[in-house]
């Protein structure tokens, strides 16, 4: 990665530049000082004591080597609909029954490979942002270096990733607050390696799941909400819609399965992250796919295409 060095970075030496725009960790820093031309001014070895001055160029290998890439992540080209891209960061709407990242009996199915595709001839490393169950779609993060994962990991930790869902909903929410806030404690489910059940605060396990919502339709049974989880539990919006009355839709670990769609009906719409290479606030978002926009149309075929119309205006990014 080159930077050329220009304003406020002129006058700074290398490690603020690391430390403060970067956001590099110590470790990070170290790795770059102790590998070959890991740091680099105009083409020289340099130290991260060296005063940059404008019109340099600073060059910081920090790119992924043949060691870095997992021997478990084969290419396979597989539909996967790409949203956003740039040198630092991939979002796509993840199609639903398409898991992550290799497992056992998904080895060439999955998020990881479709990008390893994608990205052949590089030494491609998957690194996702947020994950996403396999059932669920929609829009999942992924960064392309290691620099750009360690600056969304802060952005993650620090609460600056703001991601919405589209859920729908058995049950009818309409005497609910139209906005709200879902609070609760989770634990893993004793006996169970995957679900997920809440509990009290003081519980040896809980951690805290809160998630804002917006009831979009209610209704004849059923409900479209949108969603904004403020904390990331394994299964939190599945789990605490369930507990409030609101099973997802299809969801058959939580609910039950539906004779109109074939996995839970829940979808990660929109999501807003500080970009890592400045900062930036960024906006990208994922139209529903077919078989939730089908099932909206049969509970609610009188208010679906106003409910369409407005996610559409709200998918524009800003």
């Amino acid at each position: 990665m080159d930077i050329i060095i220009e304003g406020r970075q002129a006058g700074k030496s290398i490690r603020e530049v690391l430390t403060d725009e970067l956001g590099y960790s110590s470790n990070m820093i170290k790795k770059l000082k102790f590998s070959e031309g890991g740091i680099l001014v105009d083409g020289s070895f340099v130290t991260v004591r060296h005063i940059l001055r404008d019109g340099e160029t600073l060059s910081l290998k920090v790119e992924d080597g043949a060691d870095d890439v997992s021997p478990y992540t084969i290419p396979v080209d597989l539909p996967l609909p790409v949203i956003y891209e740039d040198d630092w960061i991939t979002a796509v709407n993840k199609p639903y029954a398409m898991p992550a990242h290799p497992s056992l009996g998904h080895k060439t199915d999955t998020v990881s490979n479709a990008l390893a595709y994608r990205y052949r001839g590089k030494n491609y490393v998957f690194r996702p942002i947020n994950r996403l169950d396999r059932d669920t779609s929609g829009c999942m993060l992924t960064a392309n270096s290691k620099a750009s994962s360690y600056k969304m990991y802060l952005a993650m930790t620090r609460g600056q990733i703001r991601k919405s869902y589209i859920a729908v909903t058995c049950g009818d929410a309409s005497g609910m607050p139209r906005r709200g806030v879902l609070h609760s404690y989770m634990k893993r489910k004793d006996g169970s390696v995957i679900e997920r059940v809440e509990t009290s605060a003081h519980e040896p396990g809980a951690k805290e799941a809160v998630t804002e919502y917006e009831v979009l339709l209610s209704g004849s049974g059923c409900s479209v909400l949108r969603l904004f989880p403020l904390t990331g539990r394994t299964h939190q919006i599945r789990v605490q819609l369930a507990s409030a009355g609101l099973p997802i839709v299809g969801d058959d670990l939580y609910g039950s399965p539906s004779e109109y769609i074939e996995r839970q009906a829940l979808h990660s719409f929109r999501t807003e992250f500080p970009h890592p290479a400045d900062g930036k606030r960024v906006s990208v978002s994922a139209p529903l796919y077919e078989d939730m926009t089908k099932l909206i149309k049969i509970l609610f075929p009188s208010e679906s295409e106003t409910l369409f119309k407005t996610l559409a205006e709200n998918r524009e990014d800003k």
